[in-house]
């Protein structure tokens, strides 16, 4: 059998190993080479660099088989890293390691009807907290990954959720942490990027379309990571089921995140979307839901299911992952976001050949999933300087 191109560059060639390792959480010498395509001889080469640079160790394991290696490679937990994560409630900050220890984390709140300024002023206090916390340690930062709900894929002068100018929080950026690189996501590519490097035994290795159902509806394509393109995040969300339905954010009715978000669900749950939030996952046993309302959210899932059917015909895609509240839910209520997808047109199971599966939602615990995406960035670059073009 013909063996798959090799990465072109150097960087690319840095980017598969740590990447891979990233989402693996470390592997032995020739499990990692054949992962990579690589020889051994080559591999061992790149791996003598990236450990001079202090972006991998290897540590001695009991052999995975008689006479097997006894060595596995692993990211450097001393690689440090910065993560900003800005949710309805606040701005979680704070600063961690490659594999997801969190060093320290702190949450500035933000006011009940943000604007662009009182959001500039949590960001630059929050960026004031970061870089104090790092100068009295004297930590150098290696990448700092900042999340925004609803940031545009092709712009990042829009945000829907949560008011924020992004050129001005650049501008802080660079007056505080001139030398490190930083790199801006919607939220969804943060949890997307969290589920696939730290959720063990995660369903698909290959390209799939991850859903996050939370303060907003959105998905991301998951691919390749050395791929430029290799996360794209799709606001499916928007789909308009009917005119006269309930108003949805972004102005107009019957939107499927006017029926299916967090604050959506709090609404028919008869209860705040801050008591719902404190609840966490125990809301799904806290609160007695009656037939009707059951038969309603049944109804509202099944809408979700259509909208990810309806994004499988733009995009087929072999594997979903829905992840966020309805996640939650037994088996039999979950069905009914099942049955929405396979009720769409030329875009159900059936048709796209696509296997769907729910993860546990990862709200709630910022900023790991910025700081996985810090991790990501660091990664895909080889860990080499962000402006480096270096070719093999």
């Amino acid at each position: 059998m013909e063996m798959p191109e090799q990465p072109r560059s150097r960087r690319q060639t840095r980017a598969a190993i740590l990447t891979h390792l990233l989402q693996s959480g470390g592997s032995f010498r020739p499990p990692l080479a054949k992962a990579v395509r690589l020889s051994e001889a080559s591999l061992s080469r790149i791996l003598f660099d990236l450990k001079a640079e202090g972006l991998i160790e290897e540590v001695r394991r009991p052999a995975p088989y008689v006479g097997g290696p006894t060595g596995l490679v692993s990211l450097d937990s001393t690689v440090a890293l910065a993560a900003l994560e800005l949710t309805g409630q606040w701005l979680g900050v704070g600063v961690g390691g490659m594999t997801g220890v969190m060093h320290y984390t702190e949450r500035v709140p933000l006011p009940k009807k943000p604007t662009v300024e009182s959001v500039g002023r949590v960001f630059r206090e929050a960026l004031t907290l970061l870089r104090d916390w790092t100068r009295r340690r004297r930590i150098t930062l290696a990448q700092i990954g900042i999340t925004i709900p609803g940031l545009g894929r092709l712009s990042v002068a829009g945000n829907p959720i949560i008011p924020c100018d992004i050129e001005r929080i650049s501008g802080m950026l660079g007056e505080m942490f001139a030398d490190v690189p930083v790199e801006f996501t919607n939220s969804v590519v943060a949890h997307a990027i969290f589920h696939r490097c730290r959720t063990e035994d995660y369903p698909f290795s290959g390209a799939h379309l991850f859903v996050f159902v939370g303060q907003g509806v959105a998905g991301a394509w998951m691919d390749d990571p050395i791929e430029d393109d290799a996360l794209q995040p799709v606001e499916l969300g928007h789909m308009v089921f009917g005119p006269e339905g309930p108003r949805c954010r972004c102005g107009h009715h019957g939107c499927v995140e006017a029926y299916t978000s967090l604050p959506a669900l709090a609404e028919l749950l008869g209860m705040t979307e801050a008591e719902l939030l404190r609840l966490g996952s125990e809301w799904t046993t806290a609160i007695p839901i009656s037939s009707r309302v059951r038969q309603e959210l049944r109804r509202r899932l099944f809408r979700l299911g259509l909208a990810i059917g309806n994004t499988l015909n733009v995009k087929p895609s072999r594997g979903v992952i829905v992840s966020g509240w309805p996640s939650l839910l037994a088996e039999t209520d979950r069905q009914a976001v099942i049955e929405g997808v396979d009720a769409s047109l030329l875009g159900g199971r059936q048709h796209a050949q696509a296997s769907l599966a729910f993860v546990p939602p990862s709200n709630g615990n910022d900023p790991q999933a910025a700081l996985a995406f810090a991790a990501f960035c660091l990664a895909c670059r080889g860990g080499m300087p962000a402006a480096s073009t270096e070719a093999a």
